[in-house]
């Protein structure tokens, strides 16, 4: 929303104030909500001693007086008019002071400035405060030109506050949010500088700039890391949306909620990883979406240890919402990786992992909330199990209010929450501290008509988390690895689907068993998701983005040893995912729909594959303390080769293949070209199988990748298929045709003209000629015949016009044309007149792949009509732009602006 919008909303709020609303029965009232105002309690002694520190800002309206929906998607809106206020004891009683009144001058006009604050952590001594707290709107600046979020400091002992970035132009580069302090005394936090994301975009040649998120309308966060005064940024989690709200674990990892959105999955589930950002993990919650506390969607945000080693998480919900409640909701993440999916070893338990830790019914939809709604949640470490919220008791509308302009607030009945239409209030937050054993809570800070509390945190000494080092290159990591600017990948097998391998590993690693033609898996392809700018960097019309949503580049190829191991190096700091290829180089596995990263110098190994459907679908996938065991149990234990191999590939004890290939030969850089060589067969068994390639230097047209990356890759080595330099070029390669004497194109017979100008039905009902497409003119007419349905086409008395038939009824019998009476309608003959319907052709490709276009390649088997037309590499090249996606162009700064 525009900022200036976002003013007169704060306006329009401020305003209603003045109108006033009147609150009946506020101490009590009936239903799930009563008797947790705390009445008549004493104040705590075990608290009071703690400063507690919480945010206070206005209700905010919109456009049309109803109060501002806010997305969980959106981390870095701007609500203004909130305020930070401190107590130097947690209670009822002790006077508050505001810490950032003060910090930004009053208006032009006198009025005081509309900021906002938020993302409030302590440190562990709990002298400190660390938050994001963005300044007002500049009435003079557009949107892109604003004040950006910044982190903000505060030290409780002497008072003082401070920006923890000093430079302005420094503070000002990106977006600074959810700080949270790591226990050697260092800051995590989400921001868009994409700092080392930035450093790649210029070794891809590329401009530097904020990669979009998937969604393709706002900034992606990533965690960074900072010294506390503001040294040293750099960014540890490369992912395409969302990395946030993070925090630390008792073992020392940073836990943290990550935006799972390729595909349009839209999840966001708990990550882990370290403060070095190495070990990068799902923890939790991919599968446990569908959790609400009614069954409502839902997200896992803002996670927090417990003191008994649960996560406590805010799920909050999918959709908008404009109440600002969650539910709150422990997880036992150490036994559990979804809800109703413990990990391996604890197969067989059958309780939930998640438990609500307010009983009652909480609401996330927009209807009213019986149990009230809890804005924020934080621990205490005190050696009990209270928690510091914000709570709004459940509120209605009165219906029998006589001034719908000033309306009665009643609390809510279950008689009043059953009639039909009934409205919820605006939320009323306070501050509260509440305790889960006895479901009590007692009141800290009271809250006020027109506003919320929306965060509080209690000060309080803890202790800390372990400190985990940052690894060093020559000490923990290979140095040259950390010069490359790479790390390694090892799967263990390709086969080895939830621990349960198919075809048998130990048949299909034996050259005396299986040849490699009888091997599924041959090939890996590490595939990229290209990183988008925003219009102001660059305007792209969705045109160029084709069948497809996104942009994909490839990394290269390694090949699949005979076991289904893989190791091979790719590049750091990037997002990549994972293609499993047959012997055409074509993808037989299901889309990586979860990004996976290395730093520079870090080894990776995974299991092997995960099935989304099916009996093996409920198996933990993803991380590897809860995943059963590598199907794969690699080399025999005396040290021997693998049967039937060549002896001098001498395996140590449970080594893959690739294991052991690599400790001979080294971990090979991807190849630009899919390369196979048969190195495993000993020729004393069999003849070892051919040889073959799949090269761009074959090609007769531009290669989509750099020549210098054949023979020499390096970490920015990119292979970018772009339809019209890349593909469109096939269609018009001289051949052979099969009188061995006629040079032919394809878009010599796929094309609406022949040899002499006439007309005639391109062949096959595609057209591969050049020129613009009459549906888009964006595109070549030819990418729109491939990959989207068309009319057939027929000639008639010389032009090329859309094939007619007369329709039919569901029976199958010619229809006419009738007129309103339901007459049939004579022609000038007196005969009837059909009803004609033109006919649809299918698209002969697919955006979901190369095996799911058999209708193109078909043509190309052997004993084909087309077979030998194209050649191999060109078979290959075609295959791997329709398995990224068939895009239109998969460069942005290659495609013309909007």
């Amino acid at each position: 929303m525009a900022q200036a919008q976002a003013l007169r909303l704060l306006r329009a709020a401020l305003m209603s104030a003045i109108v006033g609303v009147t609150l009946t029965a506020c101490g009590g009232g009936g239903g799930e909500s009563s008797g947790l105002l705390g009445g008549g309690q004493n104040p705590d002694p075990a608290v009071q001693d703690f400063p507690v520190a919480y945010v206070k800002r206005p209700l905010l309206l919109d456009e049309d007086g109803n109060l501002m929906a806010f997305d969980v998607r959106d981390p870095t809106a701007f609500m203004p008019g909130a305020e930070l206020f401190i107590r130097d004891r947690a209670s009822a009683s002790a006077p508050e002071r505001s810490i950032t009144a003060g910090v930004f001058p009053n208006d032009a006009m006198g009025n005081p400035p509309l900021y906002d604050v938020k993302d409030l952590s302590s440190s562990y001594d709990g002298k400190q405060l660390v938050f994001a707290m963005r300044a007002p709107e500049d009435p003079n600046a557009d949107d892109d030109e604003q004040p950006t979020w910044n982190i903000w400091l505060y030290d409780v002992e002497s008072a003082s506050l401070r920006r923890v970035i000093s430079s302005d132009i420094t503070a000002e580069i990106g977006q600074d949010v959810s700080p949270h302090f790591l226990p050697d005394g260092r800051i995590v936090f989400a921001s868009t500088r994409q700092r080392e994301a930035k450093a790649v975009l210029l070794d891809e040649g590329k401009p530097q700039f904020a990669a979009q998120v998937e969604t393709r309308n706002e900034d992606a966060l990533s965690l960074h890391v900072m010294e506390a005064d503001g040294a040293d940024i750099h960014q540890i989690s490369f992912n395409q949306s969302h990395d946030m709200d993070p925090s630390v674990l008792a073992d020392g990892r940073i836990v943290y909620a990550r935006w799972d959105n390729a595909r349009g999955q839209d999840a966001f589930s708990l990550y882990t990883m370290n403060p070095d950002g190495t070990e990068q993990n799902l923890l939790y919650g991919v599968h446990s979406h569908d959790t609400g506390p009614n069954g409502e969607a839902i997200q896992f945000v803002e996670p927090q240890e417990l003191p008994d080693g649960r996560v406590l998480v805010s799920m909050r919900p999918s959709a908008q919402q404009s109440h600002l409640g969650a539910a709150l909701v422990s997880i036992d993440t150490a036994n559990y990786i979804d809800h109703d999916r413990p990990t391996f070893a604890n197969a067989g338990l059958t309780a939930d992992a998640q438990e609500l830790l307010v009983p009652g019914n909480v609401d996330l939809t927009n209807a009213p909330s019986p149990r009230g709604r809890f804005a924020s949640v934080a621990p205490l470490y005190d050696g009990t199990d209270r928690l510091l919220v914000t709570w709004s008791q459940c509120r209605l509308l009165d219906p029998a209010s006589p001034d719908p302009l000033n309306p009665v607030i009643i609390p809510c009945t279950p008689a009043l929450l059953a009639m039909q239409g009934i409205q919820e209030a605006p939320p009323l937050y306070g501050v509260w501290m509440f305790n889960p054993t006895d479901d009590t809570q007692q009141p800290l800070v009271t809250p006020q008509e027109h506003f919320a509390y929306t965060e509080a945190v209690v000060m309080e000494a803890r202790t800390p988390p372990a400190v985990r080092l940052d690894k060093v290159a020559g000490l923990d990591f290979d140095p040259d690895l950390v010069s490359e600017s790479v790390g390694e990948l090892h799967i263990r097998s390709v086969y080895d689907m939830d621990g349960t391998a198919t075809p048998a590993i130990a048949t299909v690693r034996d050259p005396a068993l299986t040849t490699a033609d009888q091997r599924p898996a041959r090939f890996l392809r590490v595939i990229k998701p290209v990183s988008l700018p925003d219009d102001d960097v660059l305007d792209i019309d969705n045109s160029a983005f084709g069948a497809s949503n996104f942009m994909r580049e490839i990394i290269g190829y390694a090949p699949i040893e005979p076991d289904g191991s893989v190791k091979m190096k790719v590049p750091a700091n990037i997002a990549f995912g994972l293609e499993i290829l047959d012997a055409n180089g074509r993808r037989t596995s299901q889309r990586h729909v979860n990004w996976m990263t290395v730093k520079a110098g870090e080894v990776i190994e995974c299991n092997g594959c995960h099935a989304r459907t099916g009996t093996t679908a409920t198996t933990p996938h993803g991380r590897p303390d809860a995943e059963p065991p590598s199907a794969n149990t690699g080399a025999p234990a005396d040290g021997s080769p693998f049967p039937n191999t060549d002896p001098t590939l001498f395996a140590d004890a449970a080594e893959t293949m690739a294991e052991t290939y690599t400790r001979i030969h080294g971990v090979p850089r991807p190849n630009v070209d899919i390369k196979f060589d048969d190195v495993w067969t000993d020729p004393n068994v069999r003849a070892k199988d051919v040889s073959f390639a799949y090269a761009y230097s074959a090609l007769t047209t531009p290669p989509p990748v750099d020549p210098g990356c054949v023979a020499n890759w390096t970490a920015s080595c990119r292979i970018v298929v772009n339809y019209e330099t890349s593909i469109h070029p096939l269609w018009s390669v001289p051949r052979l045709a099969a009188d061995g004497v006629t040079n032919a194109t394809c878009n010599s017979c796929h094309s609406p003209t022949d040899a002499m100008g006439a007309a005639q039905v391109p062949a096959d009902q595609l057209d591969l000629s050049d020129g613009a497409s009459p549906d888009e003119a964006a595109q070549f007419n030819s990418y729109r015949e491939l990959l989207f349905s068309d009319n057939q086409q027929d000639v008639v008395n010389g032009a090329l016009v859309d094939l007619l038939v007369q329709d039919t009824d569901a029976n199958g019998n010619p229809l006419f044309q009738m007129d309103g009476n339901g007459n049939l309608i004579l022609d000038a003959n007196g005969q009837p007149i059909p009803v004609l319907v033109s006919v649809m052709t299918s698209a002969p490709a697919s955006a979901g792949g190369a095996l799911a276009s058999p209708r193109f390649f078909a043509p190309f088997n052997a004993g084909g009509t087309h077979a030998g037309w194209l050649t191999p590499a060109e078979l290959k090249l075609i295959s791997e732009w329709l398995d990224i996606g068939a895009q239109y162009f998969n460069d942005p700064f290659a495609a013309p602006p909007a």
